[in-house]
């Protein structure tokens, strides 16, 4: 992948942070863990005694503190062993110190004169930085991994439908057509079902359309949701169930005065049929469609069968012979070829066709597979 080695390339960057990891481990070993840890605390120890003393031990401040301090300094540097890193940074801090008299910049001076030891010090912050980087970097590459599995799949994908459709012969103008009657018997089994639902469900009692909709739970393939127990019971065993759905949703936005004069107690309406007014909203004839493209073959003859079934429950035989003529569509020899075209004609996106026409698709896939074993490898390779 063209690039540096840099963010936009997540196993560069790994391929980077590990070796930052590996210079900081050796400088480490180099010097011996023990021995940086060491150097660590007795910088630490030594940061803590010069910022403690600096005020009270300068000039002519306390005389006492002033002894404390030199000692305390002078201890440190002693009781360090002889071949320590950075050993001579001390002794150098410590002959600063070592005066009749301190001053402010005499402090400064010590601090300076530490600087090696600081370093070898933070060559331990600088191994556990290192190791965040990695695991950064790490997470990043198998972030981008996530990333490309998907962009691989769609790409998989769009190659599949491309190879169905021409498999197809979907750009044979003969095939069009087929596709396109197919459609239009769909279309107008789907237009007329709507329709006659929604005057079904505009016009049929609440009682006898909720009945209609509980019983269909004998037929697997048309999902409409059962209607709660309760509301059921309410419009069975009250007038007001005579009445069509529209005109109950209507009465659950009336105030209690007004609602009295509609049904005969307007607390048990409101606890069993307001409160399922949003699973009255939802009923509509989606589970009597069949939508586009349609299902395979197998699965659209087995669904009109229950279709003719259902639909003639309320509508007219003209919308039972449309769904007749869904099985008839099924029985055809050319329906799963003109199918496979229809799915391919309905989900590739126009600039997925020109992708595909122009090889672009198939380079995009082979880029995105080789990025990502490039990860892989990177994330594999732990030296």
């Amino acid at each position: 992948m063209p690039g540096s080695e840099a963010g936009d390339d997540p196993a560069a960057e790994l391929r980077t942070a590990r070796r930052r990891l590996a210079d900081a481990e050796a400088a480490i070993a180099e010097r011996g863990e023990s021995d940086v840890e060491r150097v660590r605390d007795a910088t630490e120890r030594a940061d803590r005694l010069l910022n403690s003393y600096e005020g009270s031990a300068t000039g002519t401040g306390d005389f006492k503190a002033y002894v404390e301090f030199q000692g305390e300094f002078a201890d440190l540097v002693e009781g360090l062993p002889e071949d320590l890193p950075a050993r001579e940074a001390f002794e150098a801090a410590n002959e600063v110190v070592d005066q009749r008299r301190l001053s402010e910049s005499d402090f400064a001076t010590a601090r300076d004169a530490l600087a090696p030891a600081r370093d070898v010090a933070e060559l331990l912050s600088d191994r556990e930085d290192a190791r965040a980087a990695v695991r950064s970097a790490e997470r990043g590459a198998e972030s981008r991994i996530e990333e490309l599995d998907g962009r691989i799949e769609d790409r998989e994908r769009v190659l599949a439908l491309g190879e169905a459709f021409e498999a197809a012969g979907g750009a044979d103008g003969d095939v069009e057509a087929r596709v396109a009657t197919l459609r239009e018997t769909v279309g107008a089994y789907d237009g007329a079902v709507r329709e006659a639902f929604r005057e079904f469900r505009r016009e049929a009692g609440a009682r006898d359309f909720l009945a209609f909709v509980a019983n269909t739970v004998h037929y697997p393939l048309v999902r409409f949701e059962a209607p709660p127990d309760e509301l059921v019971e309410y419009v069975e065993g009250h007038a007001v169930g005579e009445e069509p759905v529209p005109d109950l949703l209507s009465y659950a936005d009336y105030s209690s005065s007004k609602l009295g004069h509609y049904v005969d107690d307007p607390g048990t309406f409101r606890a069993r049929v307001r409160v399922h007014r949003t699973y009255l909203d939802r009923l509509s004839a989606d589970p009597l469609t069949v939508g586009w493209p349609a299902p395979p073959a197998g699965e659209l003859r087995a669904l009109a069968r229950e279709l003719v079934s259902v639909v003639a429950k309320f509508a007219d035989e003209g919308v039972v012979a449309d769904a007749r003529t869904l099985k008839r569509a099924a029985a055809r020899d050319d329906y799963d070829r003109l199918r496979r075209v229809a799915v391919a004609e309905a989900d590739l996106t126009d600039e997925e066709r020109r992708k595909l026409e122009s090889g672009a698709i198939a380079d995009e896939l082979e880029a995105a597979r080789a990025e990502r074993e490039r990860l892989r490898e990177a994330l594999a390779d732990a030296d």
